[in-house]
């Protein structure tokens, strides 16, 4: 397993010290947010335009009720901020981008999904909570990440046999769970401060059994997508 290292790009930019403690991501996530002056607008991205598509392997969670619940429940606190909320049924873990429709064939999505099958570790669960949020977005951490760490890896050098490496290494990957967007700059005081009063709802468990390659389009300001593999893991 790589180690992570430190990447302005991502964030939090430097890598929490400990993976396996759910409490230590957390606090760290946390401690980055809350220092943040400004957010940026989610949806002003170079090449991710309105209708834009691209494949990813993400984690979904369609039939999580306790998961739609919380979003729910914290997406109405969040309302008057005028965050983009992301639908329930939209709920994911984003863990790698693996190209475009017209740049990846389909002979090479059924070679990468073999390959990831014979990589992936054995299912697991993560924890879900307490909020946080990005320069772009409120979003719940996760921990353990050790177990999302070992995933990305796999799928990375799944990738990597194929030539479909994900541009962004483990070592850079920060795991969470986005509940909605920015869409304008604006200070951060106003948002960190909402967050902050939601931070003590409980958490939640989310079980991971399989790990989605799915084809993402971008409507508007959500993003939707089809499955085109489902891999069982371990």
């Amino acid at each position: 397993m790589p180690l992570l290292s430190a990447d302005p790009a991502a964030f939090p930019a430097e890598p929490p010290a400990d993976t396996h403690d759910p409490a230590v991501t957390a606090a760290h996530d946390w401690a980055a947010f809350s220092a943040l002056d400004e957010m940026t607008d989610h949806w002003a991205r170079p090449g991710w335009s309105d209708g834009s598509r691209a494949y990813y392997w993400m984690l979904t969670f369609p039939d999580d009720q306790r998961l739609a619940t919380l979003a729910r429940l914290c997406q109405e606190k969040l309302a008057p901020l005028g965050l983009d909320p992301v639908p329930t049924d939209g709920l994911h873990i984003t863990l790698a981008r693996v190209g475009t429709p017209d740049a990846v064939t389909p002979g090479q999505l059924d070679s990468l999904a073999r390959d990831a099958e014979s990589l992936l570790p054995s299912a697991f669960s993560v924890r879900a909570m307490p909020l946080a949020g990005s320069r772009g977005a409120v979003r719940l951490s996760l921990g353990p990440w050790e177990p999302l760490l070992r995933l990305h890896h796999a799928l990375a050098k799944a990738g990597g046999s194929v030539g479909l490496a994900p541009k962004k290494p483990t070592s850079a990957f920060r795991p969470h769970l986005s509940l909605a967007y920015n869409n304008r700059r604006r200070p951060a005081a106003p948002v960190v401060e909402t967050v902050s009063g939601l931070r003590a709802l409980p958490a939640v468990e989310l079980s991971v059994s399989a790990v989605q390659l799915v084809e993402l389009r971008r409507e508007g300001r959500t993003y939707r997508w089809d499955v085109r593999r489902n891999v069982t893991l371990g």
